[in-house]
């Protein structure tokens, strides 16, 4: 695999598929904790921690264990409920290491940290990895660029609610309404990125 192919699989996976402003995938943390920069950062790093680890650990089990190449059998239609199961896992991992490590993160996101084991971006990363016959390697590439995707899209939204916070809405936007129009506003921006990171590295 050549550095233009890993730039490559990293940029198209935070601008091109992003999973939260792209395909609508983990939408319950991004709207929750982008209210602060330092919670959204939180949260941004726990989640690009557990799509890598959730990755380097579905990977194997799907090609050595549901789906081996010998073909001696086949436990494919349990994908879905293994990667659900390691994920949870992982993901009582990371908030037994910020409990005992940094209490202050885990007290400030609250009930969204337990909540990624049910974010479907997660979920999706590592179904994807599958579906598109990524190598180990790529798979762990396509799983930080998704990470970072993520990053970037719970700041820059953690911004605009900052600006929204801070400017007059009229009653009937106010709340819940006007998040999802800036939501869809910011999500719309990044359809110009369709067709430039090909065209950038060709």
């Amino acid at each position: 695999m050549t550095i233009r192919g890993i730039f490559l699989i990293i940029l198209t996976a935070v601008f091109v598929n992003n999973y939260v402003l792209q395909q609508f995938l983990g939408i319950c943390p991004f709207l929750g904790v982008s209210k602060k920069l330092d919670q959204a950062t939180g949260m941004s790093i726990a989640v690009i921690f557990v799509m890598c680890l959730a990755t380097a650990v579905t990977w194997p089990i799907q090609y050595y264990l549901l789906k081996p190449q010998s073909g001696a059998y086949d436990l494919g239609y349990l994908q879905t409920v293994v990667f659900i199961l390691v994920i949870a896992a992982l993901v009582q991992l990371v908030e037994i290491i910020l409990k005992k490590y940094l209490p202050s993160l885990h007290k400030s996101l609250g009930v969204y940290l337990p909540l990624i084991t049910t974010n479907c971006a997660v979920l999706g990363v590592c179904i994807a990895n599958i579906d598109a016959e990524y190598t180990f390697a790529q798979a762990m590439f396509n799983s930080f660029g998704s990470g970072l995707g993520f990053f970037l899209a719970m700041v820059l939204f953690s911004g605009v609610r900052g600006r929204i916070e801070g400017n007059d809405v009229p009653e009937s936007f106010q709340g819940l309404p006007i998040t999802l129009i800036a939501a869809s506003i910011v999500s719309v921006s990044f359809f110009g990125f369709s067709g430039v990171i090909e065209n950038l590295l060709g």
